[in-house]
């Protein structure tokens, strides 16, 4: 290379201040986009949330030049609310980098203020205990600290499920094996049959969102991360249906007029050509 090209580091702070420019252009009184000067934190959060789950889904199906448009997309976000912020006179972009900047180094001492033979797992550890401290910290003055603290309320409902769970593990309130779960399961199973014979729509909903925790803190106590578990589940389910539909087809038939044990029986052939023999 050139010792005058410039280096990664130095394209990438160009092309990120060219970033904030255009945001800042974006956003101006005059002459800016009034689509973008419509906007306020809560109208982009959603877009904030669907561009992280873009930037998944990418990375998901191993497609490199789509990662990369997406985490571009993602780093829009965050230029968005930095603009937002800063004319709010509240904080800048730098202000953001520079708190995570600083975050990291904070939590790995081992690496920027001693050089040890910590292992990954002693790192989660050591990561945690850091990540405590600075919850205890911020809630001084506050409502006094818990160890649930910082789960954010915007999660996905399985994501946050499992995240609370963790959190109360930490403090010794979790179930010692994986069996006793299943005690839980069937505990919970007969209480939504409970509510669902009692007819009342409040009580069914309360009672499978019992359900539905108790599941992910299984997956959870499995080592399994309950939101990759689903989200290969509805993959699986996608592709048979997508089968489904093609074999019907091919035998001319219309699937949706089939009755519910023709489609059975379409599923089961499915699954069959899908199970090792």
């Amino acid at each position: 290379m050139d010792r005058s090209d410039p280096s990664p580091q130095q394209r990438a702070a160009k092309e990120f201040v060219r970033l904030l420019d255009i945001m800042a252009r974006l956003r101006s009184p005059d002459g800016g986009c009034p689509w973008d000067l419509e906007q306020t934190f809560q109208s982009i959060a959603p877009y904030t949330i669907e561009e992280a789950y873009e930037v998944a889904d990418a990375i998901e199906r191993g497609n490199m030049n789509d990662l990369r448009e997406e985490l571009g997309d993602l780093l829009f976000q965050v230029a968005f609310h930095s603009q937002m912020a800063a004319e709010e006179g509240a904080f800048e972009a730098a202000d953001v980098a520079a708190a995570i900047n600083e975050k990291m180094v904070r939590r790995h001492p081992h690496v920027f203020e001693t050089t040890d033979n910590r292992s990954s797992d002693d790192q989660i550890v050591a990561w945690e205990i850091v990540k405590a401290e600075e919850r205890a910290a911020k809630a001084q003055g506050e409502d006094a600290a818990s160890a649930l603290d910082g789960v954010a309320l915007s999660l996905p409902a399985l994501l946050r499920a499992e995240k609370l769970q963790k959190r109360a593990a930490r403090t010794g309130f979790d179930w010692t094996e994986a069996e006793q779960i299943f005690d839980k399961l069937d505990e919970e199973t007969a209480e939504v049959k409970e509510a669902i014979a009692s007819g009342e729509e409040d009580a069914i909903m309360d009672e499978v969102g019992d359900l539905l925790f108790v599941a992910a803190n299984l997956a959870r106590r499995l080592n399994i991360d309950p939101e990759v578990a689903l989200r290969q589940a509805n993959a699986k389910f996608e592709r048979r249906f997508r089968a489904m539909e093609s074999l019907a087809a091919d035998r001319g038939k219309d699937f949706a007029s089939l009755d519910l044990d023709a489609q059975e029986n379409l599923w089961k052939a499915v699954k069959k050509t899908e199970t090792p023999t």
